[in-house]
């Protein structure tokens, strides 16, 4: 079957979407990716849009979210018209579609999660079924919620030497672990990216760290450093997960712009080596997707901290930018199919659970 995966990440910087052809089961064939970007606009109103539903007790009626929610659809449905078109195929020929929409607020510790998207609009855009809210229903059987890609991660390392682990670095920062036995362990590490965007947005007039060069010139305040990984939070066993607003860039107050993308940079790699501490089997190797992967200064440091080698996804012949967006279209088949999408070892559910609503053209 073709399905289309859509992801818009907590690194705000614009929505992923990609054409697969998969039964949902075994091995995908990767066929069209696209990445838009959103303007400095809406990545502001998405932030604030963010700051507004985690202030808020549950999900419910709130302007501005209402109003990017609308924008945030609007900007899916052209993703998806670009996608096609680069494609050379049709809105016929798509069995589904995976539409993750954009998380505003994550709170698995009070029951819910938000993620903001309208199903049935992008459906009746283009008469393809929209698998949406893929992970409301874990958080209310009891899990966490997320990660929700080490589904498909474990089909892609099928041919991988095990134990084997996929780190995802996006906003926030995610590892799959499959071990010598097939055991899945999956669980949020920390931040990723989004503290050191949020840093140089800030202080160095620009999107983000590119290629690491602002940290490399920084040297880290492992004073700061250890303040940081002091949060319980770390020692915490998984499965669990985390909200990006969770950490602030509050504590590297007052270093210069060097001294803080660097000391943020390593706050990163010190919670992936944190997180390796909890696998039941050493990993020789980790495996790194999503953007985080073209910061040279993160994948030092991760290599220093783990003791691991870390290299890029697109060394096993798999493209890096487009992993999530890709999974999110697996899962979307997945679920048509009644398989599961979540596990007791990835989010904490009580039993492999079949998340997401399917919402019809």
């Amino acid at each position: 079957m073709l399905a289309i995966g859509l992801m818009s990440g907590t690194s705000r910087d614009g929505i992923d979407a990609a054409l697969i052809e998969t039964d949902g089961e075994g091995l995908s064939h990767a066929i069209e990716f696209h990445a838009m970007a959103y303007d400095d606009g809406f990545r502001l109103r998405l932030a604030e849009a963010c700051q507004r539903a985690m202030a808020m007790d549950k999900p419910g009626f709130e302007p501005l979210l209402a109003s990017v929610e609308v924008e945030l659809t609007e900007r899916h449905v052209q993703a998806v018209a670009d996608l096609l078109g680069r494609s050379g195929h049709i809105a016929e020929d798509v069995g589904v579609i995976g539409f993750h929409g954009h998380t505003v607020a994550h709170r698995p510790d009070r029951g819910w999660t938000w993620q903001i998207g309208d199903g049935v609009g992008l459906a009746g855009a283009f008469g393809i079924p929209v698998v949406a809210d893929l992970r409301s229903a874990d958080v209310a059987a009891g899990g966490q919620g997320a990660p929700l890609l080490p589904v498909y991660h474990r089909a892609l390392a099928a041919g991988l030497d095990k134990p084997a682990a996929v780190l995802n670095l996006g906003g926030v920062a995610n590892i799959t672990f499959i071990g010598s036995d097939g055991t899945l362990i999956a669980f949020d590490t920390g931040m990723a990216s989004g503290l050191i965007d949020n840093w140089m947005q800030t202080h160095g007039d620009a999107a983000y760290d590119a290629g690491g060069a602002c940290a490399a010139r920084g040297r880290v305040d492992e004073a700061r450093l250890a303040a940081m990984m002091a949060d319980p939070w770390f020692d915490a066993l998984p499965p669990k997960s985390i909200d990006r607003e969770q950490f602030s860039i509050d504590t590297v107050q007052g270093l210069s712009l060097e001294d803080g993308a660097a000391t943020l940079t390593a706050f990163t790699a010190a919670a992936v080596a944190r997180a390796v501490d909890h696998l039941p089997e050493r990993v020789r190797a980790i495996h790194v997707a999503g953007g985080g992967r073209q910061n040279d200064m993160l994948m030092a440091m991760l290599a220093e901290r783990t003791g691991a080698a870390v290299l890029s996804v697109d060394g096993l012949g798999w493209n890096g930018d487009a992993l999530e967006a890709q999974g999110f279209a697996y899962m979307a088949v997945r679920h048509l199919k009644g398989l599961p999408i979540s596990f007791p070892g990835t989010t904490g559910a009580p039993e492999p659970m079949t998340g997401g609503v399917l919402f019809r053209p």
